[in-house]
Parts: structure tokens; C-alpha cells; sequence
């Protein structure tokens, strides 16, 4: 045990252990030089420079070291399944062979540069939401290998990630919504309804299960969410009547899942039904844009909507705010046609012109009032 400044007989001693093996150092009847000194050890060793011995990171390439990652933290994060596991491919793919040591800030802004120009299966560019969330996965692997002693540092922290615009809102107009439902096969067309009807992210939906939902009460308790918390989503009579008709499965927990009651993968076939259905530009995520599109221009207030996505912060849902706002500026319209009834005094007809006339009553009244007190 480290016992670090030692006073004997007036004479301080350092005594502290380094690479395993008992250390003391005579330093003199100056206290104050030898916690000074001590403390420089400290830092010292802390840094690897102690007696010029650094430590040695352990050299393993990306490919490993991928494997080590996800048997010893990926596959427990609740993203892992869904889009982690995704990433990690793609990472593979272009630092496979290299050494970690060999990977520097500028080979990670190589691999951002090149995911910009890659084309995806769908023969679009990823985004820039889709670049961030990989080079966030390389981040956190490295945080890990330099914690593990395979790194001494990570490069990820001195590159740019892409500018993101958060502020998209792609929602579906009811016809299109009702071409997509066309389009749907029973299960999808349930998950479509449920996401438009509760605002729930897909892998909220996907991975619902049965002790989840309290249909006496109205609700469903998310356990898992994107930001850790439990979450109550409310249902309306729609999403309940539609999660209640499904077969619950004999030995699956899971409300979604196949025949064989695993948890249901539907990518491919809601892709299938968008490019049946005609609609472009559109993503499993904007199913929760249209809910909340939805409840804006039905008058609900950003705070509400904001409680039932799940936002911590209002800022999340500004985007709907101008899609309120519209639809107020078209409800304060009726106040035209209640106006008009004592506004024009020949009824309806003739009120264009009436208003102009009374308007420009008013803005002569205005000079001759501010003549009047110019002249006073």
C-alpha cells in the first residue's frame, strides 16, 4: 500500500509503489519539496513517462478488436440489434486490417469523406444523421480500446462530425396514408397505424411486448427508451383496438413477431409498400413526424406533443410549431365570415369594399388628429 510522504526524524521519504514493485526515495527536511516531488511521480507514472518507461498499448487490428468490442460492451446496449451492429459492418469494411495504432484523425475523416460519396442500397447518399451515428460508433469503440489499454488515444475526438439539419419534418398527407395503408399487409398495416396513432420510434414498436400494454387504463409503459427513461405512451381507441385484435403468440413475449416468435424484422417489406404506394422521401421515423404533425394542426399544444413523443427538451418540437401556427392563422378566418354579418351593412355583398372605405376613414381621421395636435 502506497503511504507516499514519510516523515523520519526530520528527514522526509517518499515511499510508493510503481509496476508492481515497492519504491522509496530520500528527498531531505524539506516537507514542502517532497509532497512536490511525490506529486510529479504521481502525475509521472499516471502519464507512463516514469524512469522514460511508457506503456505499451496492445497491438491488435480493427477487425479484432471489433470482435472484442461487441462480445464485451456492444451486444449489451439496448442499440445494438437495431442499428449498432449495422454500423459496426460498415466500419469493418473500410479499417478491417489496420492496426488501431495506425488509424489517425486523418484516416477517420478519409472513411467521413468516402461515406458522403457512397451510394446506399437504395442508390441515395447517407445523411448525415446516418455518417454521425457510425462515427459516434467508432468514438465509443476507441473510448473503450484506450480504456482496455489497446489505444493510447482516440482519434475520432479531433474530427468534425457532419452538420445535421434536425429541423425536417417529412409527414404523410391523409391520401398518402391511405395509399400506404393499401399497400401494407395485415401486420405491417397494424405497426403503421400504431406509429401514426401513439407517435412511438420503431424500435419502441418492434420490440413492445404484452405485459407492456394496459388496456383498462389506456396506455403503454416504455421501459426502454432513446434517452433511458420509462415512458407512459397514451393510446387512443384506434391504437387499442388494433394492438388488442392481434394473435397474441404461445411462446413469444413480443405483441410484433413472427411465426416462429422472434422479434418481427418489417424493414423490407415497408419499404416494399412505399415504393408500391409511390411515396418518396419518406422513412419508418417520419411515421412519428406525421402523428405529431397530426396533433399540431388539430390544435394541441408544442408542450403536449412534446409529453407524448418523449422529448426532454421543447426544442425537439419547434419544428411542428409553424404547422400550429397555420392552422390558427386559417381558424382565426372565421372571424372574417362572423364579422361581415354587422361589418358591411348590405349583408355580404359589398364588404371588400366597405372595409376599404372604412379603412380609409380611418387613416384620414389619423392625419387630421395628428394635425390637430402638430397645430396645438
Amino acid at each position: 500500500m502506497e503511504k507516499g510522504v514519510i516523515d523520519k526524524n526530520g528527514i522526509y521519504w517518499l515511499d510508493y509503489r510503481f509496476d508492481g514493485r515497492r519504491m522509496r526515495k530520500k528527498i531531505g527536511s524539506s516537507k514542502k519539496l517532497a509532497e512536490t516531488v511525490m506529486q510529479k511521480i504521481r502525475v509521472q507514472i499516471a502519464e507512463g513517462k516514469y524512469l522514460d518507461v511508457k506503456k505499451e498499448e496492445k497491438k491488435i487490428n480493427f477487425n479484432d478488436f471489433a470482435q472484442i468490442y461487441a462480445n464485451t460492451y456492444g451486444e449489451k446496449k439496448r442499440s445494438w440489434s437495431s442499428t449498432d451492429k449495422l454500423y459496426l459492418v460498415r466500419l469493418k469494411a473500410f479499417f478491417g486490417s489496420k492496426n488501431l495504432d495506425e488509424i489517425t484523425p486523418l484516416f477517420v475523416q478519409k472513411y467521413r469523406i468516402a461515406r458522403r460519396e457512397q451510394k446506399t442500397r437504395r442508390h441515395t447518399i447517407a445523411s448525415a444523421a446516418y455518417i454521425n451515428r457510425e462515427l459516434a460508433c467508432l468514438k465509443c469503440m476507441f473510448s473503450r480500446a484506450v480504456e482496455w489499454g489497446y489505444a493510447k488515444e482516440n482519434p475520432v475526438k479531433k474530427v468534425k462530425f457532419e452538420k445535421e439539419n434536425n429541423s425536417r419534418v417529412r409527414f404523410l398527407e391523409k391520401d398518402e396514408l391511405k395509399k400506404l395503408l393499401d399497400h401494407c399487409h395485415p401486420m405491417l398495416k397494424a405497426i403503421v397505424l400504431v406509429a401514426v396513432n401513439t407517435g412511438m420510434r420503431k424500435e419502441e414498436i418492434r420490440t413492445l411486448k404484452w405485459r407492456d400494454a394496459d388496456f383498462e387504463r389506456g396506455f403503454v409503459t416504455l421501459l426502454k427508451t432513446k434517452n433511458g427513461e420509462t415512458r407512459n405512451v397514451p393510446l387512443n381507441k384506434t391504437a387499442k383496438e388494433i394492438l388488442m385484435s392481434i394473435r397474441k403468440h404461445a411462446r413469444s413475449p413480443f405483441i410484433f413477431c413472427n411465426s416462429e416468435g422472434n422479434l418481427y424484422n418489417f424493414r423490407t417489406s415497408f419499404m416494399t409498400a412505399l415504393k408500391n404506394a409511390e411515396i418518396k422521401d419518406f422513412r419508418f421515423h417520419d411515421l412519428r413526424h406525421t402523428a405529431a404533425s397530426y396533433l399540431a394542426m388539430g390544435g394541441v399544444d408544442l408542450n403536449t406533443i412534446r409529453d407524448i413523443l418523449g422529448h426532454k427538451s421543447l426544442d425537439m418540437v419547434l419544428r411542428y410549431a409553424h404547422l400550429s401556427r397555420s392552422h390558427q392563422a386559417s381558424a382565426v378566418g372565421i372571424l372574417d365570415k362572423e364579422m361581415d354579418t354587422f361589418w358591411t351593412l348590405g349583408g355580404k355583398t359589398g364588404g371588400v369594399s366597405k372595409s376599404i372605405e372604412v379603412a380609409s376613414s380611418l387613416k384620414s381621421s389619423s392625419y387630421e388628429i395628428s394635425g390637430a395636435v402638430a397645430k396645438w
